[in-house]
């Protein structure tokens, strides 16, 4: 069955299918050598038929449970069409500074402001990536930024910069060329910065970093052995003379970031950061990537994942999730 796209001014192929086509369409994706039990894994699977049922139905002839292509995904109990999911899974995905809810609600036709929050929400959790199968390696650049509102002129208060401020700091390890990860933690401290390291780089890279004073000991603390290369931005310096050392890379992704977020979503509350982390990391991590692609990359990573509205608009925020690159 062929699908129908509409091109934009861009050349983008923004998808406007029947429900038919989208289910073909996130089938295929899910399933290439056709369907499999969700709940068993058995390819013992049939169609079913008939006007009584809905459509896209499948039945598994060994343990007799029924699913959809939507089951055991981010799409699960999801009340919108498949045409709306691909759509927004195409919109978020090719964005280079990401994608409103707002802006999704016109787009899509979809009918309130919280759905499309709520959307756009599962589909950064289909973008996080699983943890990873191979560390960091190489030249890995290490940097912080601080994300949240410009200062509004003549308020009264005292608006410090760096550490001091009440922005939210986020992390993010690039390898220089490669993959990049980024998080928002509480502190950025030796010990926090530590962990990280522990976590994401093999201890023979070779770290670069700004001037920062944690940093010599943090990684000391994660027995990385293949060499700290520091870049005095104190003194004005931004690429090392003497072999070329830079942040450049980490400081082109944090641009994306502050973009995204001044020009596109103009609030990222600390609650949600890690959401919209994972996001520019997903994004970063596949720019090499067509754009069709990196959507079939969000959709492949939708699967065995679930965000049940409660989560987002709990009470707290849950910072524990790693932004890890693409395996």
């Amino acid at each position: 069955m062929s699908k129908v796209t509409n091109t934009s001014q861009k050349g983008q192929e923004i998808p406007n299918w029947t429900e038919d086509q989208a289910r073909e369409y996130f089938e295929s994706r899910r399933w290439p050598n056709g369907p499999v039990c969700v709940h068993c894994g058995s390819i013992n699977v049939y169609r079913v038929g008939g006007k009584s049922h809905r459509k896209g139905l499948l039945e598994c002839r060994d343990c007799r449970d029924q699913f959809t292509v939507t089951v055991g995904t981010v799409m699960e109990d999801s009340h919108l069409p498949l045409a709306t999911w691909a759509r927004a899974f195409h919109f978020l995905t090719t964005s280079k500074k990401g994608f409103s809810a707002l802006q999704l609600m016109r787009n899509c036709g979809i009918g309130s402001y919280r759905t499309a929050w709520f959307l756009n929400h599962r589909i950064r959790e289909a973008m996080r990536a699983e943890p990873l199968a191979g560390m960091l390696k190489g030249e890995v650049q290490v940097d912080e930024t601080y994300v949240g509102g410009k200062p509004r002129p003549g308020d009264g208060k005292i608006h410090k910069h760096g550490r001091g401020t009440s922005k939210a700091p986020v992390v993010a390890l690039i390898e220089t060329g490669g993959h990049a990860i980024s998080k928002p933690v509480k502190h950025v401290d030796s010990a926090t910065m530590s962990d990280i390291l522990n976590a994401s780089v093999e201890p023979s890279a070779s770290i670069v970093t700004d001037d920062l004073g944690i940093y010599p000991s943090a990684i000391a603390d994660a027995e990385i052995t293949g060499g700290h290369k520091t870049v005095n931005h104190s003194a004005g310096e931004y690429v090392r003379a003497s072999d070329g050392a830079n942040t450049n890379t980490a400081e082109s992704f944090f641009a994306l970031i502050k973009r995204g977020h001044y020009g596109v979503y103009h609030k990222m509350s600390k609650k949600h950061l890690h959401r919209y982390t994972n996001e520019f990391s997903f994004r970063w991590n596949g720019r090499e990537l067509t754009d069709l692609q990196r959507r079939d990359a969000a959709v492949i990573g939708a699967e065995g994942k679930r965000l049940f509205y409660k989560t987002p608009v709990g009470a707290t925020a849950d910072h524990s999730l790693l932004s890890h690159p693409s395996s």
